[in-house]
Formats: structure tokens, sequence, C-alpha cells
């Protein structure tokens, strides 16, 4: 139980290693995804778009705002839940319910899993509005180098969400112990302990009844003097 089993539960309350942290694989990529999120929205709001000698602006990616808002939001939204995961990393080893470290850790991988999908549609979703992008609508000049560094980002971004949900679906199956949730557990009761065994290697136990005397038997013989039986009637 102390172990990988009910998630670390038995170890909670130890003494925080910053350094062992650090050298995590999993705050490695935290950290990334967290940068790479911060170039995407940066690069689009201050790079991505432009104007056509008028007050309006338009999105480079194919004049098409929704490429923008996209990229944008999911970059935003990436940016902030690195952080709060990241917290969370760092609060988890003082987190002593089993079930609440179960819901951290189902939640992270939900998480992490639909936003990889979320960046694999937004790479797809910039890069087919980019090459359809014409020099001769947009003056590219200024915001070329942000759109392409958009896109980058978000491929990076792909990979470093998709490592993310390798280590969360990684500690999910590390820290199930199946004793711990079974149904009479999840109902509030705990589980049912069958008595202990007395039974010794090499030895068979024997039934209380087997230690039972045997019936008492009369002889003339065991009779005191003077002993007479009534007749049965």
């Amino acid at each position: 139980m102390d172990g990988a089993g009910s998630f670390g539960a038995g170890r909670a309350g130890s003494a925080f290693d910053l350094i062992a942290f650090i050298k995590q694989p999993q705050t490695i990529l935290r950290v990334l995804a967290w940068i790479f999120s911060m170039v995407v929205f940066a690069s689009i709001i201050n790079e991505g778009y432009v104007n056509m000698g008028s007050e309006r602006l338009h999105c480079v990616f194919n004049k098409n705002a929704d490429a923008c808002n996209y990229g944008i939001t999911i970059g935003i939204v990436a940016f902030l839940a690195s952080v709060f995961f990241l917290a969370l990393d760092i609060y988890f080893p003082q987190i002593s319910s089993v079930k609440d470290r179960k819901r951290a850790v189902l939640l992270e991988m939900v998480f992490s899993g639909f936003w990889t999908f979320l960046w694999f549609v937004g790479f797809c979703f910039l890069a087919s509005q980019w090459s359809h992008t014409s020099p001769k609508e947009l003056p590219l000049e200024q915001a070329s180098d942000a759109a392409r560094a958009a896109i980058a980002f978000s491929f990076l971004s792909i990979l470093t969400w998709a490592g993310l949900t390798v280590c969360a679906v990684q500690k999910f199956l590390l820290g199930t112990d199946l004793t711990l949730f079974t149904t009479e557990h999840m109902g509030g009761q705990p589980p049912k302990q069958p008595y202990p065994s007395n039974d010794v290697i090499g030895q068979t136990t024997i039934p209380v009844n087997a230690y039972q005397s045997p019936p008492l038997i009369e002889t003339v013989e065991t009779r005191p003097p003077g002993y007479n039986i009534l007749p049965a009637f």
C-alpha cells in the first residue's frame, strides 16, 4: 500500500524534494507544455493580424478569424491548465485520501488526452488555412514568422500533451489497487477481512467435536457396593 498502490496514499505528508520533482519527466513535459502554449497564443495575438490599409484587422490564416480564435483559445487554456496541474503535482504528495488522489489522476488523464486531440485539430486547422493564404491578398512580410511559429509549436504541443497523457495513464495503472475499490468500500463500508487460518504447515486442524469424550458405560466392576438399578416401567 505504501508504494504505487493506492496512488501512494500511504506516503502522504512526506517531505517535498524539489530536485527530484524537477527531474521527473512529468514536470519537464509540464513546463514545456506551458512554454509552447504561450508561444502559440502570444504569436497570434501580437502578429497574427494584419490590416489592409484600413482599421480592420484580418487574421493572417487566410482571413479566417476562427483559425486565430481557435489558436488563441486553446493556447490560453493550455497555459492556465499547465500552471494548475503543476501546482497539483506539488500538492499531490500531501493528499492522504485515496479517493481524492484517484479523482486528481483521472482529471489529469482525461484533460491531457482531450487537449492532445484539440492540439491536433488546431495544428491541422492552422496548417490548412496557412496553405490557402495568398500573399497577394495579405501582406505576409510581417506575420509569416508568427504564423509559422504558431503552427510549429502547435505540433510540439501535441507531443508534450501526449506525453503527459501517457504519464497520467501510467500513474493511474500503477496506483490502482482493486482491493480498495470494491463495492463495499465504495459504499462507505470497509471490505470484510476473513479470519486468519490457524493451520500450520504439515499439520491438520482437528475439529472440536473430535475431542468429545465417549458416553459413560457402566459396568459391574464400576458400580459401588449397594448400588441397585431401578427397573424400567
